[in-house]
């Protein structure tokens, strides 16, 4: 169990986690780490003491939205269409990346620490039974995978990226040409087999920086 902290280093915890998340709204999750330290009004020895990598402080900034895939994968479970319920799964998942520009850039990332992994997880094994049950019912095209749902979240953000401040809600447009497109009666032979999850998790670990911003 985690000892209990000091009402100093308490404080100097909390400043960092919310500058943290106002920064990393601000600038994205590669913002500079100093920058962070300076708006929490602590040194940057300090910020390293309390959170040793990138990754850590990326961690206890979203902790408290870890749940919102999952949830949101509950309530798609619960809608008695599978089609339906196949499309709230993916909408509500694109507006929640739309709204929130700390968990559109985790889709592209690796999961920051164990518990935000095990938390997609469970959201990823909801997902599965929502596309099995679409696909069972002739309403999703047989050969879409979970793995599919990456190409989704991915070209999604660097839709926000190019028209949150000019077009917010054109992704709608982009994802339902894109839902059409997966409907059993639209489909085609595609030309190269699906991707896999390792496939998925190497990309995210690359499409990260190679050097610490600092």
């Amino acid at each position: 169990m985690d000892k209990p902290l000091r009402s100093d280093a308490r404080r100097n915890r909390d400043a960092l986690v919310t500058a943290a998340r106002t920064l990393f709204e601000e600038r994205g999750l590669d913002a500079p780490l100093k920058e962070i330290a300076a708006r929490a009004g602590v040194a940057i020895g300090t910020l390293y003491n309390r959170f040793p990598t990138r990754d850590d402080l990326i961690a206890a900034a979203v902790e408290d939205r870890i749940e919102a895939g999952s949830r949101i994968a509950e309530a798609a479970l619960a809608i008695d269409d599978p089609w339906d319920s196949f499309v709230y799964l993916v909408e509500q998942v694109c507006a929640l990346q739309a709204a929130d520009r700390l968990l559109s850039e985790l889709a592209v990332r690796a999961a920051p620490s164990r518990a935000i992994a095990d938390a997609q997880g469970y959201g990823h094994a909801l997902m599965r039974r929502i596309i099995t049950r679409a696909q069972e019912s002739g309403a999703l095209r047989s050969d879409w995978v979970l793995e599919d749902i990456a190409f989704i979240t991915w070209s999604h953000t660097r839709i926000l990226e190019a028209t949150a401040h000019i077009a917010p809600d054109i992704w709608r447009r982009h994802l339902a040409l894109m839902l059409d497109g997966l409907r059993a009666e639209a489909a085609h032979p595609l030309p190269v087999p699906p991707i896999t999850e390792d496939q998925v998790m190497q990309a995210l670990r690359g499409a990260q920086p190679g050097e610490e911003r600092r």
